[in-house]
């Protein structure tokens, strides 16, 4: 299936099962929504994000040679629902360790933003909390963070992951002191 082929039967949401089913059962596909989802820039590509996402709950090792250039996507990526995809995937899969810098600072200005959606800040304090996890000395501004947002920017899915991350941090820097 083409590029153009796939975009066609994603443009109708009846057709996304259908579609997730061809390229679960062959994953050569799956190059093609990637690279559709990463390269196209029209409105409704972001649907292919979804679906490599979706497709990421069944076969998560599909994702793996994509990681990188997932994170590359990040520093121009203007559409909000492929960063929320994006970061998901980031957020659920090892990270390599020569994007951590940069994925500390996107993700602090992402998770900090007033103007991301709670969805893309959600995602983007995860990784935040991964990174830590990687690099135990980022704990305590990791914390700071999240408390702070959680004071002055405060929403539901805010709260709700920022309490969860914000007592393990804050156990993990208890237990180390």
């Amino acid at each position: 299936m083409t590029e153009q082929e796939l975009f066609e039967h994603l443009n109708a949401w009846e057709n996304i099962e259908v579609v997730a089913a061809s390229i679960l059962n062959d994953p050569e596909q799956f190059h093609t929504l990637v690279q559709l989802a990463l390269n196209d820039p029209r409105q409704k590509s972001w649907r292919a994000a979804y679906l490599v996402d979706k497709i990421h709950d069944e076969k998560p090792e599909l994702l793996q040679p994509y990681l990188r250039a997932l994170i590359e996507q990040l520093k121009t990526e203007m559409n909000a629902s492929k960063r929320r995809h994006w970061l998901k995937l980031i957020s659920m899969n090892a990270l390599p360790k020569e994007h951590i810098g940069f994925l500390f600072d996107y993700c602090i200005e992402a998770f900090t933003s007033g103007s991301e959606a709670v969805a893309v800040r959600v995602h983007a304090m995860q990784i935040l909390f991964n990174i830590s996890e990687l690099e135990p000395d980022l704990k305590p501004e990791v914390l700071q963070i999240i408390e702070q947002e959680m004071e002055f920017h405060p929403t539901a899915g805010i709260r709700s992951r920022g309490k969860k991350l914000a007592t393990k941090l804050f156990k993990q820097i208890q237990r180390n002191s």
